[in-house]
């Protein structure tokens, strides 16, 4: 049986590995430490109240509701935006990167569980291109057997590892690397989401997608204009639908 990766871990030809952290080995559940003043009274709280708004806004799938309301959203943006994180708007997380918007992360998470070969207690393995600060890495942790998450800022890499290492994520592997070649050790993937768009999707993805499974990124049309696109691997080949208009940093190869 061939071993997979601990936490974190690194693609071939990424370079030297980060410092060694220890393997995280817990349910998201687990208790971490006091919100940080400025959240508000009670963090949980505002969570419920983010997620209310996420069902109003049209967003039914009880699993991705329940990992939205336990995923503490203020632990992955900067102490100072602690205040506008159950806000629905995407932050900064520097390196030109930003932090999506809850509702895109919920519609997309949706999105992933609506596909023909998603299990009915889940997703199988999934894998996430581009972890940023990690926050929708946690959320997938919650609706998967398995996630792997790939971004090519080695800082950014650095500060996903750090925001997650309380949570004690078993099921989760960072991998430093060009996400825009995926991960084939772990292939196939039940699911593949990227959280950067570029002018194609890339083979090397629709590649190691498992038939039945689903892959939802954002994609730059003619014109500039990114839209949302889901594309089904069926065994008669691949099946694409565009969806809403997106906004997305741009998909980039290589690593920095």
């Amino acid at each position: 049986m061939q071993r997979r990766p601990g936490f974190p871990a690194r693609l071939p030809g990424s370079g030297p590995a980060p410092a060694k952290a220890p393997v995280l080995a817990a349910s998201v559940r687990k208790p971490v430490a006091a919100s940080p003043v400025g959240v508000g009274l009670d963090s949980a709280a505002v969570r419920a109240r983010m997620v209310q708004k996420l069902a109003a806004g049209g967003v039914t799938s009880v699993p991705v509701l329940q990992a939205m309301g336990a995923v503490e959203r203020h632990r992955f943006v900067d102490s100072a935006l602690g205040n506008q994180a159950y806000e629905d708007t995407s932050l900064p997380i520097g390196l030109g990167q930003t932090i999506s918007k809850p509702n895109v992360v919920a519609r997309m998470c949706e999105l992933l569980l609506g596909a023909e070969g998603a299990r009915a207690g889940g997703l199988g393995r999934v894998l996430e291109i581009g972890t940023g600060c990690g926050y929708q890495a946690a959320v997938l942790s919650r609706l998967a057997r398995e996630v792997y998450s790939v971004e090519r800022l080695r800082g950014l890499h650095e500060k996903a590892r750090d925001n997650l290492r309380p949570f004690r994520l078993a099921n989760l592997h960072l991998l430093f690397g060009d996400g825009m070649l995926g991960y084939a050790k772990g292939a196939p993937y039940a699911a593949i989401i990227a959280a950067a768009g570029g002018d194609a999707v890339p083979q090397a993805w629709c590649d190691q997608l498992a038939v039945g499974g689903r892959l939802v990124a954002p994609m730059a049309l003619a014109g500039g204009q990114q839209m949302l696109l889901v594309i089904d691997k069926t065994p008669h080949g691949l099946k694409q639908s565009v969806l809403e208009p997106v906004h997305f940093v741009p998909l980039k190869s290589g690593i920095a």
